[in-house]
């Protein structure tokens, strides 16, 4: 009795607040009030194509909720009554005489926001374009979330900036079942991106070529090599066997498309390539399988290929490379590396190369830095799964190089003298470094089930700041369903009652995508920028809400750190656990014959029902690219 004094909710009140969020939500007070927008043209800041995007976001925001606005130039043009917004650059004349009259001073660096309320209008201030976007966008987010005009009374100044240079997400695209219906669909990448932009990330990366390990038993290999299946490239007779040239030319579209969009929010679009071999070993039905390359051709042909391709699409910012023995060339193939560099440095602008980590040797390193461009590389953060909110301390006993090791030709570093790198960032981050280190949050541990706790996110964004590292880029959940020829066509969320299903897959985790956003930008946020967003949804049952998702956000990092049978996500899936022994070593999956397939866990909880017969079966490493030898096999190890 007691305790259900101490619960402010009962749980039939509970489930009748949350299942009705229409009902709750709060009548618009002062909707009546007309929003005049102050945008200069003259403004080198608020002019910018971005800045004035964010402002009609804004504008079509209070629109929606019937608020009448009213655009102008300057102050003193607004409509009599209106509330007054005025979107301005912070070392604009009109922006410091109010930052002056509120005692507030914006910070001289990049992505740096103001909003500060004045007696004659509402100051929304960036000292460049993006921060200038954050603030308007903020503002939209107010309303969206709020009552009209009434949204927008800022009650005290604010002035923030990025504690993070690099807030990134990344899509994956790994099955052309499951994975053709977003990438098309255009609707999606507007309210997409529009939402990142929104929490405050700053850069976007789509990623191909992740689909799996290697080289060998490829069903589906859409996108995987990307080069043929997104144009040709003249001097070379190379396509994807299959796919017709009005889909690969309708690939390129939709890729520019999304680039742009990325851009036109003022955020940086990445491209992963994960993957530069082209022979499928061991795959009697490949779905798609690479004409025309050599390996004579072959580094030439990707440089070529690289550099059309950022021509055609002049909105792309970065390439992510994967270099090690998975991309499907061997390890040490300094001359193919250094050549497809080539591509990226003479495409005429300046392009990062952010080189994933795994298997890095100075050599390497040198080539990259030596390519004339921005140079960035990426270890994987807690192996391949999300640990708890500090880094990697010790390097497992089984990434310790040893002499003994025999490791293939195709992975001789990362599986040799360099195998500390696999799980984390090893030796990079040295005081003489001449790159960045961006963390990535692999997706091992979050894949399916909701996450959102605002206090673990504020860890998190102070811990990517370790030793001058840039940032973190965060892999969706979602992003291995359909992996290594998984695909199931239809619903991606896996909802038993359909009625629960949102129109697109990202939107069932946009709560994550808001308490990451905002607290990797800064981890000492107001809580309203999420709470805003529950009492929207679920009114006075928004507390709890936030409260139970936080703490069971906690207990799967914690498990990962504390036990983590293995570091890859093929082997241990924590959100869907499987019979994997605690105390007997050489039983690593458990006491049970019966356990799941790495392919099986790539699919969600469709493929729990697909069980097989544990056997010691070899681990296929793929030959160097071009090669035509067997594969080399060695006892699976736990890993």
């Amino acid at each position: 009795m007691h305790t259900s004094k101490r619960i402010d909710m009962t749980r039939r009140r509970f489930l009748n607040t949350a299942g009705s969020a229409a009902a709750i939500r709060v009548a618009a007070v002062g909707a009546t009030q007309g929003v005049s927008i102050a945008i200069d043209p003259a403004d080198n800041i608020a002019s910018t194509a971005p800045a004035l995007w964010a402002a009609k976001e804004l504008e079509q925001s209070l629109s929606a909720q019937g608020v009448a606005v009213h655009r102008c130039e300057r102050l003193a043009d607004a409509k009599s009554g209106d509330l007054c917004i005025l979107g301005a650059g912070s070392n604009s004349a009109p922006a410091k005489q109010l930052l002056k009259r509120a005692g507030i001073n914006i910070a001289e660096a990049p992505q740096a926001l103001g909003l500060v309320p004045g007696k004659s209008a509402l100051l929304a201030c960036g000292y460049d374009s993006l921060g200038l976007v954050y603030a308007l966008l903020d503002l939209a987010d107010r309303v969206r979330n709020g009552a009209g005009a009434a949204a927008l009374q800022v009650r005290k100044p604010i002035a923030e900036q990025p504690a993070n240079t690099v807030r990134g997400v990344t899509r994956l695209f790994v099955s052309d079942v499951e994975d053709k219906s977003w990438f098309y669909d255009r609707a999606l990448w507007i309210d997409y991106l529009t939402t990142l932009a929104t929490h405050r990330f700053n850069r976007f990366n789509l990623t191909f070529g992740v689909g799996y390990n290697g080289a060998s038993n490829i069903p589906d290999s859409y996108f995987y090599f990307a080069y043929p299946f997104l144009l040709p490239v003249p001097g070379y007779n190379v396509r994807a066997a299959g796919l017709p040239d009005s889909e690969r030319d309708q690939n390129l579209e939709m890729l520019k498309f999304i680039s742009e969009q990325t851009v036109a929010r003022g955020l940086q679009f990445q491209l992963g390539l994960w993957m530069h071999g082209y022979e499928w070993i061991d795959s009697p039905k490949p779905k798609y399988t690479i004409e025309g390359l050599r390996r004579e051709t072959h580094g030439l042909y990707c440089r070529d290929a690289v550099r059309a391709l950022l021509k055609a699409c002049p909105a792309i910012s970065g390439v992510t490379f994967r270099v090690h023995g998975e991309s499907g060339v061997e390890e040490g193939s300094y001359e193919f590396w250094k050549t497809v560099f080539e591509g990226v440095s003479t495409c005429g602008r300046k392009v990062e190369i952010d080189m994933h980590s795994k298997g890095m040797d100075q050599t390497m390193l040198d080539i990259a830095v030596g390519s004339g461009m921005p140079i960035r590389l990426s270890p994987k953060y807690w192996a391949e799964h999300m640990g708890m909110t500090y880094h990697q301390a010790d390097i497992r006993e089984l990434e310790q190089p040893k002499a003994e090791r025999q490791a293939s030709a195709l992975m001789k570093f990362s599986a040799g003298s360099r195998s500390f790198l696999r799980y984390g960032y090893g030796d990079l981050l040295r005081e003489d470094r001449r790159w960045g280190v961006l963390h990535r949050i692999w997706p091992g541990t979050q894949r399916l089930l909701l996450w959102g706790d605002p206090l673990t996110a504020a860890a998190y964004s102070r811990a990517f700041r370790f030793c001058g590292s840039d940032g973190v880029e965060i892999c969706e959940p979602l992003s291995f369903k359909g992996r290594r020829g998984s695909g199931i066509a239809g619903d991606r969320c896996a909802y038993a009652d359909k009625s629960l299903t949102p129109r697109w897959d990202w939107e069932k985790y946009e709560y994550s995508h808001r308490v990451w956003g905002r607290l990797l930008y800064n981890p000492n946020s107001d809580p309203d920028p999420w709470r805003r967003h529950l009492a929207r949804h679920f009114g006075e049952g928004a507390p709890e809400i936030e409260s139970a998702l936080a703490n069971a956000s906690r207990i799967l990092p914690l498990v990962t750190t504390a036990h983590l049978p293995s570091a890859a996500n093929n082997n241990y899936w924590p959100e869907m656990y499987v019979n994997m022994s605690l105390v007997d070593d050489t039983r690593p999956f458990g006491g049970s014959k019966y356990s799941l397939h790495a392919k099986d866990l790539q699919g969600g909880p469709q493929h729990t029902l697909k069980y097989a017969i544990h056997r010691p079966s070899p681990t296929q490493v793929p030959p160097a690219s071009g090669a035509a030898e067997r594969l080399k096999t060695r006892p699976r190890t736990r890993c």
